[in-house]
């Protein structure tokens, strides 16, 4: 299976552009015969969006998102966009288009609310994992912080996962100065296309961006008056989002790579072949029995007394 990585620099809140920038995209790849095309997280809007996120939210039978899934014809896709749903929740989503059809949007898990970000302060969490087949192969769709909560890579292996998309959106200094951002997904990439055994496809997005832009502007219609308390003091720092994109193999290599700090499409091959050399060599999970794990977990979480360190009273 031929993989398209496109490492973009999407135009804060800017979902016009973006939409188009992506379509384009899409075409471009196609036609050097690519059988899916990944984009980071957040493509079509940026990430520091702020109070400005539900004016940038699309619903999937929007007329953008049928826009692109119509450009996956003889393809697929996978998009990274801010979702509304029905019920007016506001998600950190990925579209999943195959062939011209809509198949579901990804909804992020595990969403991070510290520092520099505020993702839970403005979207509603997923509920499930969610993994669709394509040209013989299982995937699973992660977004950015999802790989940080181990259980939920596992929920993708126990749905025999052979392949993780992960998009994100990763930028230097945006953490403490003790801790490399660039550094760690290196090592969560290699770790978990290790241990699994599957191809971790990781896309991350370039250019630079900082919360002030967004975070404090008044309001420029009646449409929502938000509260002081959303309204946190400006951090006056842009982040730089160092790109970097690869596609790491079941051994934990990098077999392909994007520039840094620069938009970047890069196209390269996956093998069902390579799949089942890990498995045979390195059967890691051959014994895995996700009964067991859910016989534990009921017994952590639902057991009767005071057993558990959770359970017992404070000093």
């Amino acid at each position: 299976m031929k993989i398209a990585m496109c490492q973009t620099n999407p135009v804060l809140l800017d979902v016009g552009a973006n939409v188009e920038n992506t379509i384009a995209s899409i075409k471009k790849c196609k036609e050097k015969g690519a059988d899916l095309i990944v984009f980071p997280e957040l493509a079509l809007t940026g990430y520091f969006v702020g109070l400005h996120y539900h004016k940038v939210a699309l619903q999937i039978d929007s007329p953008e998102i049928r826009r692109i899934a119509a450009a996956t014809k003889g393809t697929a896709a996978v998009v990274g966009f801010i979702e509304e749903s029905q019920s007016m929740n506001f998600y950190n989503s990925a579209l999943v288009a195959v062939d011209g059809q809509i198949q579901f949007a990804y909804r992020k898990l595990n969403l991070p609310n510290y520092g520099v970000f505020e993702e839970r302060k403005f979207f509603a969490s997923g509920k499930h994992i969610r993994v669709f087949r394509l040209g013989g192969l299982n995937i699973a769709v992660f977004i950015c912080n999802d790989l940080w909560h181990p259980s939920l890579p596992y929920l993708g292996i126990a749905q025999k996962a052979d392949v993780f998309l992960t998009l994100f959106n990763s930028s230097e200094g945006s953490m403490a100065d003790e801790f490399s951002n660039m550094e760690s997904w290196e090592i969560i990439n290699r770790f978990y296309s290790r241990i699994f055994g599957i191809y971790n496809i990781c896309v991350n997005r370039v250019g630079e961006e900082g919360p002030e832009q967004v975070r404090c502007n008044a309001p420029d219609d009646e449409e929502t008056s938000f509260p002081d308390a959303f309204r946190l003091p400006e951090v006056q720092k842009t982040y730089h989002f160092w790109g970097g994109s690869e596609i790491v193999n079941p051994f934990g290599l990098v077999t392909y790579s994007a520039k840094k700090f620069e938009e970047d499409m890069v196209m390269g091959d996956i093998s069902r072949d390579m799949l089942r050399r890990k498995k045979i060599v390195l059967p890691y999970l051959k014994n895995d029995d996700p009964y067991f794990t859910h016989r534990e977990l009921g017994r952590i979480l639902y057991a009767h007394g005071e057993n558990q360190p959770w359970q017992r009273k404070k000093d």
